[in-house]
């Protein structure tokens, strides 16, 4: 290769890269979170229910610009829960959810031998939060949520859509 030869960049490149990446958020935007299955040590799943949305959910919610999923996901759980994360999390899956909008995605996150730094107290977003069996899972868990439990147990597939 001949050293003279100045390699593929420089601002104008990046200008154009700013431009192109700018046009592809307007036009193709895409809104991402995370969801996460949080297991302690017992084996019991931690959901929490919350204010504006009725049943029983995954702890989650959406990434910010300049946030990893994994900080995210570590920001989310800490938030709805007191949760510290245990073992490394693992992306299980990614999920079309068609239902809040054309353009949302999630991440579904195992965590496995979290603990609760703190009691949850309630405040206006969480209500109530807390650890449950699998075979005793309140009433009201959504259906959503039961389907990944399913997914995870290996009773049924990973779907495409939340």
């Amino acid at each position: 290769m001949d050293d003279n030869i100045s390699p593929v960049g420089g601002p104008f490149v990046n200008l154009v890269k700013r431009v192109l990446h700018g046009y592809f958020a307007l036009s193709r935007g895409m809104t991402m979170g995370v969801r996460a299955a949080c297991f302690d040590e017992a084996g019991r799943i931690f959901l929490v229910r919350h204010s504006y949305v009725p049943g029983w959910h995954l702890p989650g919610g959406g990434i910010e610009r300049g946030e990893t999923a994994l900080e995210a996901l570590a920001k989310e759980i800490r938030e709805e829960g007191n949760l510290a994360i245990g073992a490394p999390p693992q992306l299980l899956h990614v999920y079309f959810n068609r239902q809040t909008s054309k353009r949302d995605h999630v991440l579904l996150y195992r965590c496995d031998g979290v603990a609760q730094t703190a009691p949850r107290l309630r405040d206006r977003e969480i209500v109530e939060a807390g650890f449950f069996a699998l075979d005793a899972l309140p009433a009201a868990t959504t259906a959503a949520t039961r389907r990944r439990l399913e997914e995870i147990a290996g009773r049924s597939p990973f779907a495409d859509y939340w």
